[in-house]
């Protein structure tokens, strides 16, 4: 490659993603998910486009592995224990006994309908059966719902990927038939304990390693945290056991712990799954041909009606009644099981695979995914609200930073006071922060002072805390506290535990 192309290639994907992170803030006013945005800029930079031609299956294949990694790393560092703890039995039944229901139903439906010869309908059941994790962590962290009801569907898109992918794999290859179908729900056990079982190790390595190192870089801590991530996936890969799945729990592991710097680390892992969904999106959309989409858009409404209306729910029907969800919440959680570069990256196995029919299975998939995105993404709000499931409006979350301050054997506490948070008003004196913490600087409107016990905080303030470390999760628990019920936050019987905003 030339230095004068190498130039152009850097000049359009700098500008490409510029408008990528634009189509973020158009997005969340709208209500239209992000990545119909991402896939149109491919769309429109392919031969139907600018004329930029890309038929490379297999390398959109190995990139869009490696940016589903790097989702689900981030969606695992950013979930809250705590919050998911009670619905992870809920999620697995549904990521497993669900997706088994659905590919059941679709592969009937695409069999006696459609006329697809049962591999193939086998195929596209097992394509669809796998809610995405870009689409739900994306989607669901601008809604305020019920936290269990968010629990269970980004649990559940962390840990579906690993049945979806098993039989999409054994389909492709042909094992399927000579596994039999308790071989495959042994190799689907297998790969789900296998791989939970490297996340757990990769996760509670990673965070004892990270806790004992002192890093010349503020910054070395989130690319170390990430990399244990990728780590996890490799390791399972070796040991033929959920590389997605060890992501996401290795991630869990990692985002519960107690690590230097963990707020950058957060940030950085949510800036590198932003751009490996702009990068995932663009590409597939670079990969598909418009002029093949028109013949897929009848088999695509109907088979994307029946998971819709069918096979969805009764996923859930049969999965979470017995956990104690109402019908409501099944009827949302029914609608909510969004779709999104998931089923397009597995479609693309066959497709490389050179199985016959894959291409138009391909072609089928990518419209049903941009259609019911559509229909979902937009009227989730409103569904939410019909059902009575939207939760109310609560202050904004306190976000505390830390950094250690080794030799002290003390940490030192970032934090800005959010508007709307309930901390305005409230003076240093309430806070009552446990013995060991105090407050030794504010930053309000470019200028620092040392506040006293009568200093009233106020929304926009900049707070520098100092805390000892074996208090320092109670100030950030009695902060977070007062952040959300104010000064009489214990007489609420508000604890502050952290949970996922």
């Amino acid at each position: 490659m030339t230095a004068e192309r190498l130039n152009l290639v850097l000049a359009v994907g700098a500008a490409v993603l510029l408008v990528a992170v634009a189509a973020v803030r158009l997005s969340s006013r709208t209500g239209l998910p992000s990545l119909l945005v991402y896939l149109a800029l491919g769309i429109g930079l392919g031969e139907s486009g600018l004329g930029l031609r890309f038929d490379d299956v297999v390398l959109t294949r190995v990139l869009g592995t490696c940016a589903l990694v790097l989702i689900l790393a981030e969606g695992g560092l950013t979930t809250r224990w705590p919050v998911v703890r009670a619905a992870v039995p809920a999620a697995t039944v549904l990521s497993t006994l669900g997706v088994g229901i659905s590919v059941v139903v679709i592969a009937a439906v695409a069999h006696y309908t459609f006329g697809m010869d049962w591999r193939l309908a086998l195929l596209a059941g097992s394509v669809i059966s796998s809610t995405d994790a870009a689409a739900v962590f994306s989607t669901f962290r601008r809604l305020r719902l019920p936290r269990r009801l968010v629990a269970i569907l980004e649990v559940e898109s962390g840990v579906n990927d690993a049945p979806a992918v098993l039989l999409v794999v054994l389909l492709t290859t042909g094992s399927l038939g000579s596994a039999g179908v308790l071989g495959a729900l042994g190799l689907i056990g297998y790969e789900l304990v296998a791989g939970a079982a490297v996340g757990l190790a990769a996760g509670f390595v990673g965070a004892w390693v990270l806790r004992r190192s002192a890093l010349p870089a503020a910054g070395l801590y989130p690319l170390a945290a990430v990399a244990f991530t990728v780590l996890a996936y490799g390791a399972a890969g070796i040991l033929h056991a959920s590389g997605f799945l060890a992501v996401y729990v290795a991630g869990v592991v990692l985002g519960n712990s107690r690590l230097p710097h963990r707020r950058a680390m957060l940030g950085f892992a949510d800036g590198i799954a932003w751009l490996a969904q702009i990068g995932l999106f663009v590409l597939l959309g670079l990969l598909v041909s418009p002029t093949s989409l028109l013949s897929a858009i009848v088999p695509a409404l109907g088979i994307g009606a029946v998971l819709l209306v069918i096979a969805r729910p009764l996923s859930v029907l049969a999965s979470v009644s017995w956990f104690g969800i109402g019908l409501r919440e099944q009827l949302f959680l029914s609608w909510a099981g969004l779709r999104g570069a998931v089923p397009i990256v597995l479609a693309t196995i066959p497709l490389s695979a050179g199985v016959p029919g894959s291409r138009a299975l391909f072609d089928m998939i990518f419209v049903l995914v941009v259609v019911f995105t559509v229909i979902q993404g937009t009227t989730l709000p409103p569904v939410a609200r019909i059902l009575g499931v939207a939760s109310e409006s609560a202050p904004t979350e306190v976000r505390v930073e830390s950094a250690p301050l080794e030799t002290m054997d003390a940490d030192l506490l970032q934090l800005r006071i959010p508007a709307g948070s309930r901390l305005n008003g409230v003076y240093i004196d309430e806070l009552r922060l446990p013995a060991g913490a105090s407050v030794t600087l504010v930053v309000r409107e470019g200028k620092a002072f040392v506040p006293g016990g009568e200093t009233r905080l106020r929304a926009g303030d900049d707070l520098l805390l100092v805390a000892t470390s074996e208090c320092r999760e109670a100030a950030e628990r009695r902060l977070r506290a007062v952040g959300r019920r104010g000064r009489l936050a214990k007489w609420f019987g508000e604890t502050g535990e952290e949970r996922r905003a």
